[in-house]
């Protein structure tokens, strides 16, 4: 159907009105605004964009400003405590340079030169690659292997003032320290400065440290007392702590508190799977004559099938057991088995005291010949003998009258770089003056000083006593010459000595030694030395001797004294005299100095001058007040001549 004329255009203008529901989108960017023609023309836009952002920021940032505005502003964290404990650098620390130096340190470790090692520590202390405190640790725990314990206290003592902050390991290196040298009381305080200040906690290293040095010092209520704290503080149940508590029961020979303790840790622990207590536990029953219960023990940790884990420790507490039970016939076929067992590193079940415990039971049987024999096999299994091994050997041969033996271990020593101490030359020195050998005992006495090792006083007095027993005098004060400087005697000695040189008529050197002891130190010779000495000369008629003596060095001090004193007065002289002719005293009318003929030198022409131009100034300043320039010259000049007035005065009387 055809639309009128005038309906076509009321419909057209029906079309041509917005609709009411969908406004029209808006107008599409013009493409020719995010489109460039050249490469230049972008990065040109780009860099006026960042202008642009510099200027004005985005609204972004400023939401993210005005967000930390509207938040309350915190206090500053208030400055730490400066006297606070510094924790302990991480392992990350190791790296690089320092990691290096860690290596080359090591090395000198591996081939015994500790001396080396703990001078290359120091050094670099305070140079541009400072060692780390596991590099520290590894020289201590190497001088703590070897019983160098005044130089591991004195490393230990270097770091500390350097400010290298310790970590665990290195008070538990310093605990054990103290408790090899018996001084359980030192161990325990530095344990409570452990628990007090230090930034973390102890280790369960640290306790069973501590408790196997309280029980092999004999203190074991002490060591419980210790366990009871560690369970306090939170740790579990330790096998191994609770395998020290047993074996010093054992050694107090209470079977009843090493079943106690076997059946706490029990309670604790449920099934005990740790063979570490095995050895303890067959010792509570041979205790107890409970033999078979023993060996059925002995048989569950080792037999096939067993569930128990037993190690190194593990084995050597059981041949222990074994060996001092009268079944060491067993303890060498599971010794047989452990070694044919051994396969380092996935298999270690052999160490070094393995073959000790070993070396124990073949001497004990009067198999000095097979514990050699042991003894020389630790190479196969690539373990090292120490000095406390050969010491052991060593001790058990000079027992049983085998010197020779004894001396070629020694002599084994300085090829595996080993180092003798004090008690293996002290145990060769005594077998030699049992075999009549006073020779070579004297001679590894001197061997021991030589190495720089510090022989006691009873040594020495071991030393003088054997060599006094065969007539050897002269050779027995050579000795006492070379040592009276470097011990400390007591009157025991000085008696013993000054006896022997009486009984062979050396009456002189007797004086000489009094007269030694008086320069030193005149206490040394107190009165029971004096009446000794004059009843022993007495009865050669000398006994005026040793009064004259003492006469004459209290002369001889008399007159040092008189000699020192008059040396400080006449210093004191000589420095006046150098005072006084650099502070001349005269010009000021002292009284000493006016029957003296008159010297006029430059500076009293000068100061005479001063004087004068002081007082002609002051005479025209009465009437001419204006003149300010001039009294102000004449003020100064005046202050001049009084600050040398005064200067002098002061001389004269630190010079009086």
């Amino acid at each position: 159907m055809a639309l009128s004329k005038a309906s076509f255009f009321t419909q057209l203008k029906t079309l041509t009105k917005p609709h009411l529901h969908h406004p029209p989108p808006p107008p599409l960017l013009s493409l020719r605004r995010l489109s460039f023609a050249t490469p230049e023309e972008a990065a040109a836009e780009r860099r006026r964009r960042k202008r642009r952002l510099r200027i004005e920021p985005p609204l972004s940032s400023l939401r993210h400003q005005q967000a930390q505005q509207a938040q309350p502003r915190q206090n500053p964290n208030p400055n730490p405590n400066p006297n606070a404990p510094k924790l302990p650098e991480p392992v990350s620390a190791l790296s690089g340079n320092r990691l290096n130096l860690h290596n080359r340190i090591l090395g000198l470790i591996r081939v015994n030169d500790l001396d080396e090692a703990a001078l290359l520590t120091r050094h670099s202390i305070y140079s541009n690659c400072r060692p780390t405190i596991f590099t520290v640790n590894s020289v201590l725990a190497a001088l703590l292997r070897q019983s160098r314990y005044s130089d591991l206290l004195s490393l230990h003592r270097f770091i500390t003032q350097a400010g290298v902050a310790a970590n665990v390991v290195t008070h538990n290196l310093l605990i054990n320290a103290y408790l090899d040298c018996r001084k359980t009381d030192t161990a325990l305080e530095h344990y409570k400065q452990l628990i007090n200040d230090a930034p973390f906690n102890p280790s369960p290293t640290t306790y069973r440290i501590l408790i196997k040095g309280l029980v092999d010092n004999g203190k074991v209520e002490r060591a419980l007392e210790l366990k009871e704290e560690m369970l306090g503080k939170g740790f579990a149940a330790d096998p191994v702590v609770y395998s020290y508590l047993m074996l010093g029961h054992v050694r107090n020979s209470n079977a009843d508190g090493v079943f106690e303790l076997y059946e706490e840790l029990k309670e604790k622990l449920g099934d005990v799977d740790d063979g570490v207590v095995v050895g303890s536990l067959m010792k509570g029953y041979f205790l107890r004559g409970m033999e078979k219960e023993a060996m059925q023990c002995y048989a569950e940790a080792v037999g096939e099938g067993s569930k128990i884990r037993m190690s190194a420790v593990a084995f050597n507490s059981v041949l222990d057991a074994l060996s001092k039970n009268g079944k060491f016939d067993e303890a060498m076929l599971l010794f047989e088995r452990m070694m044919a067992e051994h396969n380092p590193p996935r298999r270690l079940s052999v160490n070094l005291g393995s073959f000790n415990v070993m070396v124990d039971g073949f001497c004990t049987a009067g198999r000095f010949k097979d514990a050699i024999e042991v003894f020389r096999k630790m190479g196969e299994k690539r373990c090292s003998p120490d000095t406390l091994s050969y010491n052991n050997l060593i001790e058990q041969l000079c027992n049983n009258g085998m010197l020779a033996e004894a001396e070629e271990l020694y002599g084994e020593m300085a090829n595996k770089g080993v180092n003798p101490d004090e008690f293996t030359y002290v145990l060769l020195m005594d077998t030699c003056f049992k075999e009549n050998r006073t020779d070579d005992a004297a001679g590894y006495f001197r061997k021991m000083v030589e190495t720089g090792l510090r022989p006691n006083l009873a040594v020495y007095s071991k030393l003088v006593d054997g060599l006094v027993k065969v007539g050897k005098i002269d050779e027995a004060k050579s000795f006492y010459d070379l040592m009276v400087k470097k011990l400390k005697m007591d009157e025991a000695s000085y008696k013993f000595m000054m006896k022997a040189l009486f009984e062979v008529g050396k009456h002189d050197d007797v004086l000489k030694m009094i007269g030694d002891m008086l320069d030193d130190d005149a206490s040394e010779f107190t009165t029971d030395l004096q009446e000794f000495v004059k009843e022993e000369l007495r009865k050669e008629g000398r006994e005026e001797d040793v009064v004259k003596l003492m006469e004459d060095k209290e002369r001889e001090k008399a007159e040092a004294q008189a000699k020192e004193a008059a040396a400080t007065e006449a210093a004191k002289a000589s420095a006046k005299a150098a005072v006084s002719s650099l502070l001349p005293s005269k010009l000021f009318g002292s009284k000493d100095t006016e029957n003296e003929p008159d010297v006029v030198t430059g500076n009293t022409v000068e100061a005479i001058s001063v004087n004068e131009e002081v007082e002609d100034v002051e005479q025209e300043s009465i009437g001419d007040s204006p003149a300010e320039s001039g009294s102000e010259e004449a003020t100064k000049a005046y202050n001049s001549a009084d600050i040398d007035v005064k200067s002098d005065d002061r001389a004269e009387q630190v010079t009086a």
